[in-house]
């Protein structure tokens, strides 16, 4: 129980004393007021009650919380605000508690998959994917640290139109070579397919106007996109070749995945295909058929009528027998719940796709799945650069390997700017590089509430100061140096007087669990970040305003270095919640 706490209890224990009132709360906030005191009570709500003055409920307020209670060392009232002054021992006692709140993670007992990236296999993942991977991996952390059986899970789009195209395009333009070949990262190798493709079938769309077929028409009849069209059918009924080149081509995008992956610093527990799951939804297909709540139209295609839930009506298969996105989201959803005993699953995908979740959450309802109230759409805001959106068929996508490469560029030059890593061998500046330039893009992307859109600028988020990632790692290789220092071990202190930013540090750090509780609830990485920020801006105001080497008290020194262990690891907690790294020197 943290002293905030503490004090909601003895206040309501107070007000049915005093009162005689039950089951009032008042609102109670950190002081960040001139006015002397650690907290402030908003006494208003009572006013009505009481038929009182603000004023004067907060002075019989503080006078019976004084003589009640051994919780206030003084108190004063400013308009209605009660400043309340806690007792030493109580920050003494909460950061007693602090010190071992990592060794006890209560757990849930509930299982909550969460999935993330979720690529096509037809070009390499760029920077939506990026936004993607770091909030499905962080929110994974999160609600691992809240005590739940976490799974990572991902499905990969390895079958379908965009699939074929590329695969098209290598046999047509492809001259046999391999990204061995041509020393090109396979999943780029494949993507640079994808685009040859567009420009092919581009290029035929005009010939094709240029003889007077309209633009529509025109884009029905390329030969490009029937013969990727007759492809998808020959891969669904099994065709020898084409199922050899689609698995060869599909192994070089996967190698090239796992790259990213691992200087992304995400992975996954499980991992589904669409090549397997789309099966098991025309199973379901059929299955809602049968029931009467699917129907079928003249054209042998599939339809749900989703007009009395405020929707309209989605096609589920389409009138040659091959399966669309919903098809295969409803196998796959049923798969999971099938082989997992699982109590949320959480889709983290782009806002573009919020209706397609509320349709594959009602349709999964009417076909009988009671379970369907657990599924959850994680649905993020689309991320920018500075110079604009990216269009991934024209080759102009923001390549996610690009975009980490330029942030360790980007954080070397700024550290050979400040002259920071003198002294360092060239795999330690490389490794500083690394963890500072990954860390800076991770920060940056997850200290925005996922809801929002966001602007990324890589030269902003790395900067030693301000609400950044380097700027957290920063403080925390300070805490290291000054712990090397102090030759720092682990000894029990007497009680020490508290200086009002020791008592701030304090009250951060106690804030830890309930932070995390908050954002594993909202799934929400931000609140993390943000309560990073505000742990680093207090410590660095008691490193400040507290000397702590050259104190002359053994006791006080010791006691200054023990919170300074607990912060360093708080700091690092909870960066590794963000899928961040820490340096020991900076």
């Amino acid at each position: 129980m943290n002293i905030k706490d503490i004090i909601e209890q003895k206040l309501a224990e107070v007000i049915l004393n005093v009162y005689q009132l039950k089951d009032i709360q008042l609102e109670i906030q950190e002081n960040k007021t001139e006015f002397e005191g650690d907290f402030t009570i908003v006494t208003f709500p009572l006013v009505k009650q009481l038929k009182k003055n603000p004023e004067s409920i907060g002075v019989e307020l503080g006078q019976a919380l004084t003589e009640q209670t051994e919780l206030l060392q003084s108190f004063n009232v400013v308009k209605g605000f009660l400043n309340v002054k806690v007792q030493n021992q109580f920050f003494i006692n909460q950061f007693t508690s602090v010190s071992e709140q990592f060794s006890n993670v209560e757990k849930k007992h509930e299982s909550v998959m969460v999935e993330y990236s979720s690529p096509n296999t037809n070009k390499p993942l760029h920077l939506g994917h990026v936004r993607n991977n770091l909030l499905g991996f962080s929110v994974a952390q999160i609600l691992k640290e809240a005590g739940y059986d976490v799974i990572k899970s991902q499905i990969i789009n390895d079958r379908g139109i965009h699939i074929c195209k590329s695969m098209l395009a290598w046999e047509k333009f492809g001259k046999g070579e391999t990204p061995e070949t041509d020393d090109v990262k396979g999943d780029k190798f494949v993507g640079n397919y994808y685009v040859k493709f567009d420009q092919e079938y581009k290029k035929e769309i005009a010939q094709l106007i240029e003889q007077g077929v309209s633009e529509d028409q025109a884009k029905k009849d390329a030969p490009l996109m029937k013969e990727a069209q007759q492809m998808l059918l020959d891969w669904e009924n099994g065709d020898e070749k084409v199922r050899k080149l689609w698995n060869e081509m599909n192994s070089w995008v996967y190698k090239g995945f796992g790259e990213t992956y691992k200087r992304l610093g995400v992975d996954f527990d499980q991992v589904q295909y669409e090549s397997n799951t789309y099966i098991l939804g025309k199973d379901l297909i059929q299955e809602g058929l049968d029931k009467g709540v699917l129907f079928q139209k003249e054209d042998g295609s599939v339809w749900c009528d989703l007009t009395d839930e405020g929707l309209d009506q989605k096609l589920l298969l389409r009138s040659d027998g091959t399966s669309v996105y919903m098809t295969q989201d409803l196998g796959t959803a049923v798969e999971r719940f099938k082989e997992n005993n699982l109590q949320k699953l959480i889709y983290t995908v782009g806002n573009e796709q919020d209706y397609h979740f509320q349709v594959l959450f009602k349709v999964l309802k009417k076909l009988g799945y009671e379970w369907a109230d657990q599924l959850f759409h994680l649905s993020y805001g689309m991320v920018e650069l500075p110079n604009g959106k990216m269009k991934s068929r024209e080759g102009t996508v923001v390549d996610a390997d690009e975009l980490m490469q330029d942030m360790f560029d980007i954080a070397k030059s700024k550290s050979e700017e400040l002259g920071k890593l003198e002294n360092f061998t060239e795999e330690e500046k490389n490794n500083n590089y690394e963890s500072v330039g990954i860390g800076a893009l991770k920060y940056f992307m997850l200290k925005v509430d996922p809801k929002k859109k966001m602007l990324f600028n890589p030269e902003e988020s790395i900067d030693f100061n301000g609400n950044t990632g380097p700027f957290i790692q920063y403080t925390f290789a300070r805490i290291q140096s000054l712990l090397t220092k102090a030759n720092f071990e682990i000894k029990a202190t007497e009680s020490i007087e508290l200086s009002q930013s020791e008592k701030e540090l304090i009250m951060q750090l106690a804030n830890y669990k309930l932070v995390v509780a908050r954002a594993a609830e909202s799934l929400s990485p931000a609140l993390v970040a943000n309560y990073l920020y505000d742990l680093v801006k207090s410590y660095n105001s008691f490193y400040q305003n507290n000397p702590i080497l050259i104190q002359e008290d053994a006791n006080i020194k010791q006691y200054r270095l023990n919170l300074s262990d607990v912060t360093g690891k708080t700091i690092q907690k909870s960066l590794h919640l963000l899928g961040i790294q820490t340096v020991n020197r900076m």
